[in-house]
């Protein structure tokens, strides 16, 4: 993320609505981003991607944009496709004891 958006951010956090808003919406980023960087990290286009899955590349690029919810189906095909496992784990809330 560029230094412009992350200081808008940072502000933008301030507010309690959109922090609340924000946090509503992080797990979804973190699907994003695991998706992103697993493929990244192994140098694959979408269309590689999207040969080795069976899934359209528009559909892998508007779960990349955050334009489409995965099903659980949908990212067991992608880490097949990225010879990886999926893991999902719950975790215990910041500041919950």
């Amino acid at each position: 993320m560029g230094k412009n958006f992350r200081e808008t951010l940072n502000q933008q956090l301030k507010n309690p609505e959109f922090k609340k808003e924000w946090d509503a919406l992080e797990p979804e980023f973190d699907i994003i981003k695991a998706i992103v960087n697993a493929r990244s990290s192994q140098n694959m286009t979408q269309k590689e991607l999207s040969e080795k899955t069976g899934i359209p590349q528009a559909d892998i690029s508007r779960l990349e944009n955050g334009t489409r919810n995965p099903t659980l189906k949908l990212l067991k095909r992608l880490a097949d496709g990225l010879n990886m496992e999926l893991g999902i784990v719950f975790v215990p809330k910041k500041g919950i004891k």
